[in-house]
């Protein structure tokens, strides 16, 4: 066992923190504390380096407890956790903008990473290849920590503190976390989801759209992410399906739920919109 060696924290009172499945998460002082698995020992090594290279918009690994759950810093801020709809913060351009630059920044900082020889991933395969990075790959408005502006209620006022829950970090190329990036928070998701998530019935997808790819510096085409996002979904839902037919608890809960159904439905709203988002390569900047 390691532990933080001026944490105070330790053997703090917990607190389950809102949001997520399985177990969740605890918070203890300025501490959060989540179960290990394979995966773990990769994306320690991943957060070390990019603080080592000047990245802080993702927790900082601590160390793990006498329960063998890791410690990450607690990023201060406000979460979406288990509201539906979502906070007014996670429907602003200001957010959506954000999420853009912080995705930008984090896959320039993971470019210089050189993962264990023995990491493992959760996603289909373990080796770094040619055009890939390690991406969070589940970078989403759910993920994401929030900090108003301190003088006003406007949702547009604030700042991204960070990204949260890297269980699913692995290796894939970029645009991959990019097409995750817009179906979440432009959204590309099926219209009554998004309404139900909290996103105006008149929301600009194609506006969004535009100006996420900008915040990113995205340099490739409008209809390679709008692709990419196409499969991600049906990735999403296929894989959520596998595991619930495997019997996995989370993925069980989620298909009842029709979380699958609606990554399905997902893709065949994109295809029915996908005339109207390629204006985002042709409106002006």
């Amino acid at each position: 066992m390691t532990r933080p060696a001026d944490d105070a924290t330790f053997g703090a009172v917990e607190e389950r923190m809102a949001g997520g499945r399985n177990d969740g998460a605890t918070r203890a002082g300025q501490t959060v504390r989540r179960l290990t698995g394979e995966h773990t020992a990769g994306v320690h090594a991943l957060l070390r380096h990019l603080r080592a290279v000047g990245f802080t918009q993702a927790p900082e690994v601590l160390g793990v407890d006498e329960q063998g759950r890791e410690v990450l810093t607690y990023l201060e801020g406000e979460t979406v956790g288990d509201s539906r709809p979502w906070p007014a913060w996670a429907h602003s351009e200001a957010a959506l903008v954000a999420a853009g630059r912080w995705m930008r920044d984090f896959h320039q900082a993971s470019r210089s990473f050189t993962p264990p020889a023995d990491a493992h991933w959760f996603g289909d395969h373990d080796d770094l290849r040619a055009g890939e990075v390690i991406g969070h790959h589940d970078a989403a408005p759910y993920n994401a920590v929030w900090r108003p502006a301190p003088t006003t209620s406007d949702p547009e006022g604030g700042q991204l503190v960070g990204v949260i829950d890297w269980d699913l970090a692995g290796p894939a190329a970029p645009v991959r976390d990019v097409a995750f990036l817009a179906l979440m928070w432009v959204p590309l998701t099926a219209h009554d989801v998004a309404r139900g998530d909290g996103f105006p019935a008149d929301t600009d997808r194609p506006r969004r759209l535009r100006l996420l790819l900008e915040a990113y510096g995205w340099q490739g085409s409008t209809e390679e992410v709008l692709q990419a996002v196409r499969e991600r979904a049906l990735q999403h839902a296929a894989g959520l399906r596998h595991a619930a037919a495997d019997g996995y608890g989370p993925a069980v809960e989620l298909v009842a739920e029709g979380v699958a159904d609606d990554f399905e439905r997902a893709v065949s709203t994109l295809d029915a919109e996908t005339p109207r988002l390629l204006q985002a390569e042709r409106e002006p900047q």
